[in-house]
């Protein structure tokens, strides 16, 4: 993926494909992203590079790079909508640390999330915020991001490390 390097506030920022020696410095935003919403991070490195770099990687992260040091992220990944022929790209992490807000950086990531979205040949992008994030929306609409009804109740299934399913599952 061709990324470009762009100006903001005078100071040069390079969004790039995060890679193996980001994976401590994703670490620190991920537990920052967390705490941002009042919840405590419980991700660890090797989660991050089972998890980007794999052998079965199911995302992929962005990286914005200012003053050549870390300034934020993107984690996203992209899945099917079968029965329309459509892939969707996710944001699934939109993150840009405190010191470095307000200078454009989340846009230059959504705007890389759309190039690696054409890339991958995905018809739409999703991207959710928690309802009292109002900049974060701001953001999104400013984009052209259209607010969307979830399609219904959404469901999850805990998967214990032993493998053991809740009695009488089968």
């Amino acid at each position: 993926m061709q990324m470009q390097e762009i100006s903001t506030d005078t100071l040069a920022v390079r969004v790039r494909r995060a890679e193996r020696r980001d994976i401590q410095r994703l670490l620190e935003m991920a537990t920052a992203l967390a705490a941002h919403h009042g919840d405590v991070a419980t991700t660890s490195a090797r989660a991050i590079e089972r998890d980007l770099f794999g052998t079965q990687a199911c995302a992929k992260a962005l990286v914005a790079e200012r003053d050549g040091e870390l300034a934020g992220y993107a984690l996203l990944h992209s899945f099917p909508q079968m029965q329309w022929g459509l892939r969707i790209l996710e944001i699934n992490h939109l993150f840009v640390e405190d010191g470095q807000r307000g200078h454009g950086i989340g846009r230059l990531l959504v705007a890389a999330c759309v190039s690696e979205a054409r890339r991958q040949e995905c018809g739409q992008m999703a991207v959710s915020t928690h309802p009292d994030n109002a900049r974060a929306t701001e953001l999104y609409l400013s984009l052209g991001f259209q607010p969307r009804e979830t399609g219904g109740t959404r469901f999850r299934l805990e998967l214990p490390s032993n493998g053991a399913l809740p009695e009488g599952w089968i």
